[in-house]
């Protein structure tokens, strides 16, 4: 069970995993050492699942950002999961979605520009016999990149 002070854990955490647990313990109140017991029990628990940095798609050459959202033919759980692992496969797609309403899934592809995104659309998308249809949409704006939960 979390409290108010693993929350405040976590929301520094999330804002800058880099924190000594002195600092973190500075931010939230705390002493470092049950900062660090804490922060080590939300990792054993699997609250905190990875510890990563965040890269900016441009800074390598990942210009287009392009939402898609796909309508499979046949929805046979063996077809799914086939699916599903394809996308976790396509290094293309940064974020992959099984979703309710119109579409069965979303997908968030980066590429260098419209030209790889037709090489992704021709090899993954149109190879795929159980894709009825897909839909997508070119990002013009990053409005907010900001990949963390408010606690």
């Amino acid at each position: 069970m979390m409290d108010d002070l693993d929350r405040r854990i976590l929301a520094a955490l999330q804002k800058n995993n880099r924190l000594s647990f002195a600092e973190i313990a500075d931010l939230v109140g705390s002493s470092a050492a049950s900062c660090m017991r804490r922060v080590n029990r939300l990792r054993a628990d699997g609250i905190i699942v990875a510890d990563i940095s965040l890269v900016d798609p441009k800074a390598l050459g990942k210009s287009l950002t392009v939402v898609v959202t796909v309508e499979l033919d046949r929805e046979r759980l063996d077809l799914v999961d086939d699916f599903k692992r394809a996308m976790r496969a396509a290094r293309e797609v940064t974020q992959c979605y099984m979703v309710t309403g119109d579409a069965d899934f979303v997908l968030i592809v980066a590429v260098e520009d419209v030209e790889a995104f037709d090489v992704f659309v021709k090899t993954k998308l149109y190879t795929n016999q159980n894709v009825r249809k897909f839909k997508s949409m070119i990002a013009l704006d990053r409005v907010k990149f900001e990949p963390r939960i408010l606690l």
